[in-house]
């Protein structure tokens, strides 16, 4: 090519002028570009959504306007930026159990998922909006504070929670073993918010429990759906054959759930096999059957299950199949109604999106997520039951069984 212009100062000069025009033209068209085009230049990426279906010509307008207008706009993060957009288009589908994890609060997530974390014991979910303990863990900072299913939480140290993500207030309430940590909630009996101060630990949670009660009755309460919890909740019914007890009382109050396997497994020991556990929806329609293995080893087993509103998960999924068999009568209080399920997907950057993909639905299509399970028989547990050391759920739970 050097050779060429060497030998013809006419093309060298004519190339020249060729790209001062092409680059006029392309200054021109980028001043009357559309503003998506614009940050496309800039950033070479290409836009991975429909324009025929969605004007995002608003969005990218802010965009180009932020970078032009704002008065430290030599100063701007625009990964951050970048970041906070995806998070506020998560945060539009109101489903608060749907993150956007930037880098660093992803390895946070995912390290807590391990269970590697330190912090007070409890569950939390949104109900009506306001951040609610689903329940606080058996033998943990929380119960031992006095915390119980159903408070609202309004402050967390110093941070409101109203319109707070529950992913953003795990992070605030996990910590160091030994810090301590306020809350403000709010409690139905109560006139004035509670402050409540915990006092951080490593969180160890037993499985479950037995105990035999009067006219052969044997009570398992199951804490969890956790890996371990099918091992163990053979051993308990090896331990109630043993015993020579007739009748059953599964107490799930307070059980905030756990893997769905473990529930079908439990449940499976009470079912024929293929009789239908739990129904999966997804948001095409399609749906995924989980199934009895058919262990089925009591006939005709007199059963109560006890559920409150601390029941959630996995535990309204076996207390649902249950009932809706005619294998158990539920005794309690309606469920939380957590009755949805997230996939993690993990992102090129290092950040990941935790979203809902499908509902659990009861063997007879009932939506847990919007109705929660309503008891057969309805009994109150009233903080004055609490303070006395009465428990009228359970008293009922033996009344019915003693009928049988």
């Amino acid at each position: 090519m050097s050779n060429f212009l060497k030998k013809s100062v006419f093309w060298g000069g004519l190339t020249a002028t060729i790209i001062a025009v092409f680059i006029g033209g392309v200054y021109f068209g980028y001043n009357n570009s559309p503003e998506a085009q614009k940050v496309i230049g800039v950033t070479r990426k290409d836009v991975p959504v429909s324009f025929s279906e969605i004007d995002f010509e608003s969005f990218w307008k802010v965009w180009n306007l932020v970078e032009s207008k704002y008065v430290a706009n030599g100063e701007l993060d625009r990964q951050k930026m970048f970041w906070g957009a995806i998070a506020g288009l998560v945060d539009s589908l109101e489903d608060p159990y749907s993150v956007f994890f930037p880098p660093k609060e992803a390895e946070i997530f995912e390290s807590s998922v391990r269970g590697n974390f330190e912090g007070v014991g409890m569950e939390i979910g949104m109900r009506d909006g306001i951040l609610t303990v689903i329940a606080p863990l058996k033998g943990t900072p929380a119960e031992r504070a006095g915390i119980r299913a159903g408070d609202q939480i309004l402050k967390i140290d110093d941070t409101v929670t109203a319109g707070i993500t529950i992913d953003a207030a795990v992070n605030i309430i996990r910590g160091e073993r030994g810090t301590i940590v306020k809350f403000s909630m709010f409690r139905d009996g109560e006139e004035e918010p509670l402050e409540i101060e915990v006092a951080r630990d490593v969180i160890e949670i037993p499985v479950l429990e037995t105990e035999q009660k009067e006219a052969g009755i044997f009570v398992i309460s199951l804490y969890n759906f956790s890996a371990r919890s099918t091992e163990v909740f053979r051993e308990a019914l090896r331990e109630m054959i043993q015993s020579g007890s007739t009748k059953m009382i599964i107490d799930l109050r307070g059980n905030p759930g756990g893997y769905l396997e473990a529930a079908v497994d439990i449940s499976s020991w009470f079912l024929p096999i293929g009789e239908i556990v739990a129904r999966e929806e997804f948001g095409s329609g399609e749906e995924k059957f989980y199934k009895s293995r058919g262990y089925d080893i009591f006939k005709n087993l007199p059963l109560v299950i006890l559920v409150d509103r601390g029941s959630a998960s996995a535990s309204e999924i076996m207390a649902g199949a249950l009932s809706e068999h005619g294998i158990a009568t539920l005794v309690g209080q309606k469920t939380f109604g957590k009755g949805s399920i997230q996939e993690l997907v993990e992102l090129e950057d290092g950040s990941s999106l935790k979203i809902t993909i499908a509902r659990w639905l009861t063997p007879k299509g009932r939506s847990i997520s919007e109705e929660g399970l309503a008891p057969d028989v309805e009994v109150e547990y009233t903080k004055e039951d609490f303070d006395a050391g009465k428990d009228p759920q359970m008293n009922k739970a033996i009344e019915i069984l003693l009928e049988r």
